[in-house]
């Protein structure tokens, strides 16, 4: 590491450049959760931090560009900054201007190599000067390039043009001036680049709808005066559809492996969008809820950045926060979902924990605010791993991501095998139904620990107060699984002072059905999750959260020395399974896919 570090500064003298007066951070050790965000490595910023999106240069270095200010989004002096690391986020070096702080206003930057090795820089700049409180999303959209891996920047900036149509017509300059913004990176799809961005028709971003510039040329052209552009889809109206409100914004890419394009967008109606088009970005589906499979369940997510990418081995990723709210709060955690392509359409796994903040507000079921969360991230993939960028607005970091996590997600639906590690109980058949069982130990849930409860039970009837499992002692230590109404199934847990508990989805549960059940308790975001039969509950139609958290503190809920299996129960416990771990999403599914 020292050495890494020290030939890193040596190579930066030799550019002018000083190399960033702050420690490295350090990566998650073995007693950390490389989930927690706090584990992550700090990227440089002047104080407001946006859109941290990374290219790996030609000389293998980190190139991240990003949205900076001294003071907070949209104020004054925020301007659009690179910085350049060599030993993978550990060290970074200065900020380098792209655009100065003094001036008109530059936000949104986005980074695109082309094969010779010249990064674009992609953003908005308020040309205009208009004079507004949130100018930030009002101008030009411009592009500058370096030809040094990102080290300077062209004082030129060339402005791509921004087709006037129907959106613009309404806004309050009847499209004298536009408003746009843009999310995410370009694409390339075969010779040609795609840049999604988002036009709007009220200040500051409502009625909004998508729009793509494409480029045909920018690959090989080494003029930028030459580079074409072409404003697509066809017509007057960007993507969208009525039935999904006014805000339709944020849309990024992905390329299917004969290069059609699929597109993901937010809105505020509780769940992202998706489209499909066929002929190069001219047309497109008409936009849907986003599905977990075609014609399947729909993803839920709140008006925060929905993000997609196509990872070098052809699948994909999908970053979302799992939860149906309707406006900015509640980005934390995230949650990730693997997308792996079938017959021209996106298929995606049950979404897995990415990252949490561990000290969210209390704030309903999900806490959190949009400060405290995290979002606008990029994924990075050099030499076989993956990183992920992300920002809290006033902090920036970057973590690596477990390629094997990745792997089980793009698998998930062919795992067939019993998760063994950390199983210290497990009871099938007339053992199940023998009346108790010796109640292994639990770690504390304070700060980490964790534990799951995965049984197969089919209950004749769903009746509310049936105790399927209790290992309670006399002072009401323990773990606790009962049906609830309206026909749920509910895990409680208590140390004896502080307690947690949460419920599957109502409707999840059938009577006289097999059904298989997994509590997921999870003491690094203080999170419950529950996936019935395979699928992660997400609240259906009747919850805005299909998760739950639980209070900071609670320690010892192993309870009394035996657990009671079904002592009033109407069916049967088939099979019982108790980890000393938080299974993964994977690991659970993985285990419904082996069967009774």
């Amino acid at each position: 590491m020292k050495q890494d570090r020290d030939s890193w500064i040596k190579r930066l003298g030799v550019l002018g450049l000083p190399i960033l007066a702050l420690a490295p951070s350090a990566a998650a050790g073995p007693e950390e959760d490389a989930r927690n965000i706090h584990a992550g490595l700090e990227i440089p910023s002047e104080n407001y931090v946006d859109q941290p999106y990374a290219v790996v240069t030609k000389d293998g270095n980190w190139l991240c560009v990003m949205t900076t200010g001294p003071g907070i989004e949209s104020h004054k002096g925020q301007h659009v900054v690179a910085t350049i690391s060599g030993d993978k986020g550990r060290t970074w070096s200065p900020l380098i201007d792209i655009e100065p702080s003094e001036g008109l206003m530059a936000s949104w930057v986005m980074p695109l190599i082309v094969p010779s090795g010249r990064v674009y820089a992609f953003y908005n700049y308020n040309g205009d000067g208009v004079d507004k409180p949130i100018p930030s999303v009002l101008g030009w959209y411009c592009c500058k390039r370096s030809d040094d891996n990102g080290r300077t920047w062209s004082e030129k900036r060339w402005r791509l043009p921004i087709r006037v149509t129907k959106v613009d017509r309404e806004n309050e300059w009847q499209g004298k001036a536009q408003m746009f913004w843009g999310i995410g990176k370009p694409v390339v799809v075969g010779s040609s680049v795609f840049l999604a961005f988002t036009k709007c028709g009220k200040y500051v971003v409502d009625k909004s709808e998508g729009w793509f510039f494409r480029s045909d040329n920018i690959l090989t052209e080494d003029d930028p005066d030459r580079i074409q552009w072409q404003l697509l889809p066809d017509g007057d109206v960007g993507l969208r559809a009525p039935e999904h409100g006014d805000i339709q914004s944020e849309e990024n890419l992905v390329h299917l492996s004969n290069g059609d394009l699929y597109c993901m967008y937010r809105t505020v109606m509780g769940y992202p969008c998706h489209a499909y088009s066929r002929d190069g970005a001219h047309t497109w589906s008409r936009p849907e809820a986003a599905t977990y499979t075609p014609g399947g369940r729909p993803f839920k997510h709140p008006r925060a950045c929905p993000r997609i990418w196509r990872t070098r081995n052809g699948n994909f990723l999908f970053w979302f926060h799992n939860h149906g709210g309707k406006d900015y709060s509640g980005r934390n955690p995230v949650w990730i979902s693997g997308g792996v392509e079938k017959d021209g359409f996106i298929h995606w796994s049950q979404p897995e924990i990415l990252l949490y903040e561990p000290n969210p507000p209390s704030k309903g079921a999900g806490g959190g605010s949009q400060w405290v969360g995290m979002s606008y991230p990029d994924l990075i993939e050099q030499d076989g791993r993956y990183w992920i960028t992300e920002t809290q607005k006033d902090t920036a970091r970057v973590h690596e991501v477990d390629r094997a996590f990745l792997e089980d997600l793009w698998r998930q639906s062919e795992i067939r095998t019993v998760a063994q590690d950390g199983l210290v109980l497990s009871r099938r058949g007339e053992e199940a139904q023998a009346g108790e069982a010796r109640m292994p130990s639990l770690p504390p849930l304070s700060p980490l620990g964790g534990f799951s409860v995965d049984l197969w039970l089919a209950l004749e009837d769903l009746t509310a107060g049936q105790i399927v499992l209790d290992s309670r002692n006399d002072k009401g230590q323990g773990v606790w699984l009962t049906t609830t109404d309206p026909g749920m199934l509910r895990i409680d847990f208590s140390d004896g002072r502080r307690s947690g508990g949460w419920d599957c989805d109502p409707g999840s549960l059938k009577p006289n059905a097999l059904h298989h059940v997994v509590f997921i308790v999870d003491g690094g975001p203080r999170i419950i999750s529950v996936v019935v039969d395979g699928q992660l509950c997400d609240g259906g139609t009747r919850r805005q959260y299909g998760w739950g958290r639980f209070e900071a503190g609670i320690g010892d809920v192993t309870g009394a020395k035996k657990v009671r299996l079904a002592p009033s129960l109407c069916g049967a416990l088939r099979s019982l399974r108790i980890y000393d771990r938080y299974l993964r999403t994977s690991e659970a599914v993985g285990n419904f896919g082996a069967g009774v």
